[in-house]
């Protein structure tokens, strides 16, 4: 969904006022919307999520392993 007239306004206002405000914020607020604007949003974001779904699964197998040790051996 695209945004309204007004709310473009709204935002190129608050834009401006970032960049009298914090020049050095909004360098680097730019910056973060070029990368998402080539089609590369969060590629980082994603290998570090996906590295820690791994790192869930696999906590969880070794815990449901040792479970079923700790059930065998009792």
């Amino acid at each position: 969904m695209s945004l309204s007239e007004r709310e473009r306004r709204i935002l190129a206002e608050i834009e401006h006022a970032l960049l009298a405000d914090d020049p050095e914020l909004a360098k680097r607020v730019a910056k973060i919307n070029r990368v998402g604007a080539h089609g590369r949003p969060g590629t980082r974001m994603r290998g570090w999520v996906t590295g820690h779904i791994w790192l869930i699964v696999l906590v969880t197998a070794l815990v449901a392993v040792l479970l079923v040790v700790a059930v065998l051996v009792a």
